[in-house]
């Protein structure tokens, strides 16, 4: 297949691209500047510029493909709704083009639902729920459209996520902090193992579905907090709850929430085995400790 894939320089889709290639399929890849287009040239990908305000762009990417791979969001806290609103703008201008086509439609979110989408369903407070569940409705509209559901965590060395934050805080505080108890749980997945998923969904998964990139179902944040420790060679200590914002700043909300999934279902209907290191062992390792 010729694919067009947003965010291909970016974190799950810098590693997507190869597997892409290597499996025989032909990619353009989404650059907004010169730096992620060298890249994406130097992995054997076609490049069409643009961004995710550029819809002429997104328009002439998606038509000249025969299925689409939405990877890109802005990750702009501090305007996080009017992000969305992009999102789902994107994705409705992508269901669009793929119209009546039964080519895919795979899209990155954060964990939802498994029947997201279907009449009754809870789409839930999380990351781009709305835009997920109008994704698999483009089912009923000729698309094979697929939710590629990612954990808090896709993490492998580079990260420079929520991971990285909470070793930089651990860092200044000179503690590695969990709260309270500590038992609050994050998903996580290595970001090969989730790249590889993304390929997957686009061969084999039929249309209207979601698959979940859940490695690990949820990691107690005190196991993280402790292996952090070890690496920096300082205490892991209970932060409590109501200390937690001036602890951790706005990833408080977030550390002192379980988050979990099932990956059940997706390993049965994909085959998917995830085999990279799990997090503990990434963090095990100097990459995530370097300034």
């Amino acid at each position: 297949m010729r694919l067009f894939v947003t965010g291909a320089s970016g974190w799950v889709g810098s590693a997507l691209v190869p597997e892409l290639i290597a499996a025989g399929h032909d990619v353009i890849g989404l650059a907004r500047s010169d730096a992620s287009a060298a890249a994406l040239t130097a992995a054997g990908a076609q490049v069409q510029r643009g961004d995710l305000h550029d819809r002429d762009s997104l328009r002439a990417g998606a038509t000249a493909a025969d299925g689409v791979v939405h990877l890109a969001f802005i990750h702009d806290f501090t305007r996080f709704e009017e992000n969305q609103r992009i999102d789902r703008e994107v994705v409705d201008l992508f269901g669009e083009v793929l119209e009546g086509s039964d080519r895919p439609l795979v899209i990155a979110s954060g964990l939802v639902p498994l029947d997201t989408g279907k009449p009754g369903s809870s789409t839930g407070p999380m990351i781009r729920h709305a835009t997920a569940a109008a994704t698999i409705q483009l089912a009923e509209r000729g698309v094979r459209s697929v939710v590629l559901g990612l954990p808090t965590t896709v993490h492998g060395a580079g990260d420079h996520g929520f991971i990285r934050r909470i070793v930089d805080t651990a860092r200044e505080k000179g503690v590695a902090g969990y709260i309270d108890d500590g038992a609050h749980t994050w998903p996580a997945t290595h970001r090969l193992d989730a790249a590889h998923l993304a390929l997957l969904a686009v061969e084999k998964a039929p249309a209207g579905t979601v698959v979940h990139a859940l490695a690990e179902p949820g990691i107690p944040t005190r196991d993280i907090a402790e292996a952090i420790a070890r690496k920096l060679d300082i205490p892991a200590v209970s932060i409590p709850s109501e200390k937690a914002t001036d602890h951790f700043g706005w990833l408080a909300a977030m550390w002192g929430t379980s988050i979990t999934g099932d990956s059940g279902p997706t390993r049965e209907l994909l085959g998917w085995a995830p085999t990279h290191p799990t997090l503990l062992e990434d963090l095990a390792q100097p990459y995530y400790f370097e300034n």
